[in-house]
């Protein structure tokens, strides 16, 4: 059986010297300098007792230190929590209490609010080839043979805790079928600003570049600046949310362009939200390229679906499920009929399963292997996959269906809005569509202005009964706006 924890030291026995990872505070490693990296961290964890089938939790954002930890308590059987450093120390302590890790590290050194875990944790500094960690030991509690690679808890859960476990194939599978959709090679430099905290940057980025050999370029928060310096300067992929991409345009135009002006760049991929054609057009304008199209999430090891596009093509479709994946639409629930429903999922990318929580796990995946996703989506004629959106994001207004990405794509096409998100608000009884939209500062759009131009592409039950616009929206680490705290943060304006 092949091992995810491999997949670096292959790299280092073949291409020692090659360029492999490279970040803000410091490293600039080879692969047989991650290989050694990964050593140390070993040697240090097994020396705190780290066992197989035990859970090690990583407190961190994007660096090189972080990905030496990640394969390093793999190589130990244990497997490994990673968890954005910038979560409140109430999320944390939640997950600590759930999956009772026998370590604790934290690289503090990557920001500020690593280092102020590593200090309300006691947590003890510790230097070697992978630079500095801090480190906290805890009582060992193995579970399992150490066929679990890595436990991804779902962040803004209530309720019991969900704790992705993904197993080493699940992660080889995902990374592959990145590399080989993205045709990589060691040639590519990656741009690795999505967190590898969660799967799309952990599966698409990390995992893939460890599978191919290609260097990562990582950068610990997205900067539509940082991002289009790094693209002018050599990289290669970039793999990122729809949110990334609008705020990047609006950097570029501010700055007087419009199109990126690089000379290496030849793939770009857009995932976690719909694309509208307006909008896809866009953005191949913009970059040069063709805009490929994603669907997956971290229960699928990211990747379900992805668009094999030529620049131009229409298709916003997330494309064919990825060879070896089926894909099928259940229509008896919210939301269904005639060809929609629930996206199932059945293949070598999904989960085992969730950590401790077999209630939940028995939910969502059947004997049969079929994940219920929880997103609506459709099938076309060729057999690719069109996602509509959450079913639980679904709006039921005046006893009409209303699909949020449609309204979003609507409001996404004025010139003046850089990105959106719609949510449902119940009013007497009845759930009202409203739209927040982010602008530039400065600008001089009216909500009746928006209001009437989307009235020209929207029938009546679809248009936003309230539009808040404002400069800008409460966003996870990634750049994907967090529909759930809009209503909060905007009460004083609904």
């Amino acid at each position: 059986m092949s091992l995810w924890h491999d997949l670096p030291r292959a790299q280092s026995r073949t291409r020692p010297e090659a360029p492999a990872l490279s970040d803000t505070i410091g490293a600039n490693w080879t692969w047989a300098d991650l290989d050694a990296a990964i050593t140390d961290v070993e040697t240090q964890l097994q020396g705190a007792g780290v066992q197989p089938g035990d859970r090690v939790l990583l407190l961190a954002e994007n660096c090189a230190c972080a990905v030496a930890v990640l394969f390093a308590a793999s190589r130990l059987g244990a497997a490994v929590i990673p968890f954005n450093a910038r979560q409140t120390a109430a999320e944390i302590d939640r997950v600590i209490g759930h999956a009772t890790p026998a370590a604790i590290v934290i690289i503090s050194a990557v920001s500020p609010e690593a280092a102020a875990h590593a200090s309300r944790l006691k947590a003890v500094a510790i230097h070697g080839r992978f630079g500095a960690l801090d480190l906290v030991v805890r009582d060992s509690d193995p579970e399992g043979e150490g066929d679990i690679a890595v436990v991804l808890y779902t962040t803004g859960t209530t309720g019991d805790p969900k704790g992705v476990m993904l197993s080493h194939e699940n992660l080889i599978f995902g990374g592959s079928a990145s590399a080989r959709l993205r045709q990589m090679s060691e040639a590519d430099v990656i741009y690795g600003v999505l967190p590898l905290t969660h799967v799309f940057g952990l599966a698409s980025v990390v995992t893939a570049a460890a599978v191919t050999g290609a260097a990562i370029r990582f950068e610990p928060r997205f900067s539509a600046a940082r991002l289009y310096e790094a693209l002018v300067g050599g990289i290669t992929l970039l793999s990122a949310v729809p949110q990334m991409h609008a705020l990047l345009m609006q950097y570029t135009r501010d700055q007087g362009y419009d199109r990126l002006p690089s000379q290496t760049l030849r793939y770009v991929s857009s995932g976690a939200a719909p694309l509208d054609p307006a909008w896809k057009r866009q953005a191949e304008a913009f970059y040069g390229v063709a805009l490929q199209n994603g669907y997956g999430m971290t229960e699928t090891t990211a990747g379900v679906s992805i668009t094999q596009s030529l620049i131009g093509d229409p298709d916003i479709s997330t494309g064919p499920p990825l060879p070896g994946v089926e894909v099928r639409i259940d229509e008896t629930g919210p939301g269904g009929g005639q060809g929609s429903g629930e996206v199932l999922v059945r293949g070598p990318n999904v989960m085992p399963g969730y950590f401790r929580n077999p209630a939940e796990t028995a939910r969502v995946l059947n004997a049969e292997g079929w994940l219920r996703t929880g997103d609506l989506g459709m099938l076309d004629e060729r057999g690719f996959l069109h996602i509509l959106g959450r079913s639980k994001e679904l709006i039921i207004h005046g006893g009409f269906n209303v699909y949020p990405p449609e309204v979003e794509a609507a409001l996404n096409d004025h010139p003046q809005v850089i990105q959106s998100a719609v949510v449902g608000r119940m009013v007497d009884g009845d759930e009202k569509v409203v739209a927040f939209c982010q602008v530039p500062e400065g600008c001089d759009l009216a909500p009746e202005d928006l209001r009437a131009f989307v009235a020209e592409r929207l029938v009546g039950y679809k248009r936003p009964g309230q539009i808040i616009l404002a400069t800008a929206l409460p966003a996870a680490p990634t750049g994907k706006i967090l529909k759930h705290k809009l209503l909060e943060a905007f009460a004083d304006r609904l």
